[in-house]
């Protein structure tokens, strides 16, 4: 079983780098037990040009049996196939279970040796003589291509000198790319091979989703075959796959303010005589929270529901924000937040500026308490109206920060998406959409029961029919005062006696 990566480099940016990124020397052959066998590890040519890491994994039929782990999913039933097959010489499973043994760093992208190297796309080749492919070439193209592949995919004949017996379900398999790094392609390696060999040789237990989201999570969930990969990899195990598929539809919510509901944002009819492309509504939104944040002068600030960090990325890059705190309830929406604020490689004195926490706004949490300004950007609307009041208790009446700024899509503005069906919200998850007087009502009434002042911000072209595509209400904390036509009456008159029953009583 045999697979090489190769690359290529300038006397600058050598290709023996990929050494380092492998965290194997390129000057060593070395050799590695797993309980299938043995797993080698050697540079078939390494010179500043150009750079091969071979993988050879020995495979001990005998012993694959013996341990019970010869028969997985589409294994041959009879005695003797058990013993003679194709395992030791066909990529499958094993193969993909030894990537991840002796290249576990490499996977995860750490290379502290030449970390910006590990960051960046990398001219890679990776060759396969004999992969098993249940689905053919046309298959692998359509699992490899949309990961940014340049895939060939030649069938092995079953027999050269029987032309005419035709192909047999192998492939000889050629990878390239320029724009992946290397941890992509060996993670893309570790979830698809066994995919086409369709079998794993080994009991797929509940610990296989968690596999398959490290290594799968980045990228899974916008795969046009995400269905076909993530059952297959499961040995076609249907609560795993439906719980592996909940996983990645929560991934694909967390990105879809900013990716789904851009694409609608770009929709507007906002294009000048010169044609230009209007800026998204996702980036205008941010400027305006941004801009209201630094009228309040606040310097530590909340991002509740703060999603895959978009927001927080834009407040570090401003050092007036001296804290900054994201908060969400998904794991998996902090953890891609953190790969895109690169936590692991950031340094110390920016790392202490920023903390990204799990917690759920509607309950109470003394760690929000304290802060300049809390920021709610597209967030009320993904709760059931009947948590709302929750919610509002433990923002303004628990944590009563400063300052809080809410963002919410204006339902009177949908008319005006050409891409967005009559009667339907901007994204499926959505619980609900306010008319600009819906929200000024509710706004208002949070400000008077906890002591704020209100006003409303419009954000994107404000239309003078429907008013803008996105409201925004910054809540303050001071005395009431008269705001006119955008502001309604706050109150502070609230004793501190009555507020200690609220908080005990919640």
């Amino acid at each position: 079983m045999f697979l090489t990566i190769s690359t290529t480099g300038t006397s600058e940016r050598p290709a023996t780098d990929l050494g380092f990124l492998l965290h194997k020397h390129p000057d060593k052959a070395q050799t590695f037990s797993t309980s299938y066998g043995k797993a080698h590890v050697l540079y078939p040519e390494a010179n500043p040009g150009r750079c091969t890491a071979a993988l050879l994994l020995e495979v001990d039929a005998v012993a694959l049996v013996r341990r019970g782990k010869g028969k997985g999913r589409g294994a041959p039933d009879a005695a003797l196939a058990q013993y003679v097959n194709d395992r030791p010489y066909a990529a499958s499973s094993l193969l993909a279970v030894a990537l991840s043994a002796v290249f576990s760093s490499a996977m995860r992208g750490v290379c502290n040796a030449r970390p910006e190297r590990a960051a960046e796309p990398l001219p890679l080749r990776v060759e396969v003589p004999a992969l098993p492919a249940r689905g053919g070439p046309g298959l692998v193209r359509k699992l490899f291509e949309p990961l940014g592949w340049t895939v060939t995919a030649e069938p092995v004949a079953l027999d050269t000198e029987f032309p005419e017996w035709g192909d047999s379900r192998y492939v000889g398999l050629v990878l390239e790319s320029e724009r992946l790094t290397l941890a992509e392609a060996l993670r893309h390696l570790y979830v698809l091979l066994p995919v086409l060999d369709d079998a794993k040789h080994y009991w797929v237990s509940d610990d296989e989703v968690d596999k398959l989201m490290r290594a799968g999570g980045d990228w899974l969930h916008q795969h046009p075959e995400m269905k076909l990969i993530t059952s297959r990899y499961l040995s076609r195990r249907w609560s795993l796959t439906r719980r592996a598929m909940e996983r990645l539809e929560l991934v694909r919510l967390a990105e879809a303010d900013d990716s789904e509901v851009e694409q609608i944002d770009n929709a507007v009819e906002a294009e000048t005589e010169e044609e230009q492309r209007p800026t998204p509504l996702a980036v205008q939104r941010r400027d305006a929270i941004l801009t209201a944040l630094k009228e309040s002068g606040a310097a530590r600030v909340l991002d509740l529901g703060c999603g895959q960090g978009q927001l927080v990325q834009a407040l570090l890059k401003d050092v007036r924000f001296t804290e900054i705190v994201g908060v969400d309830v998904s794991m998996r929406a902090l953890t891609i937040a953190s790969r895109r604020l690169k936590l692991d490689r950031m340094g110390e004195r920016q790392s202490s500026r920023v903390k990204l926490f799990q917690g759920s706004l509607a309950y109470t949490d003394n760690r929000l308490k304290g802060y300049d300004a809390a920021v709610l950007s597209e967030v009320i609307e993904h709760l059931d109206l009947p948590r709302l009041p929750a919610l509002e208790y433990a923002v303004f009446g628990s944590a009563r920060p400063r300052t809080v700024l809410v963002t919410t899509p204006n339902v009177e503005y949908n008319v005006r998406w050409e891409s967005l069906p009559a009667g339907h919200v901007r994204h499926g998850d959505h619980r609900f959409e306010w008319t600009r007087e819906e929200f000024r009502t509710w706004a208002g009434a949070v400000a008077e029961r906890h002591g704020y002042r209100v006003e409303f911000v419009p954000v994107g072209p404000d239309d003078p029919e429907v008013g803008p595509p996105t409201q925004m209400a910054v809540f303050a904390l001071g005395e009431a005062r008269g705001d006119g036509a955008n502001g309604t009456n706050g109150e502070n008159g609230k004793n501190t006696a009555d507020e200690k029953k609220e908080e005990k009583a919640a």
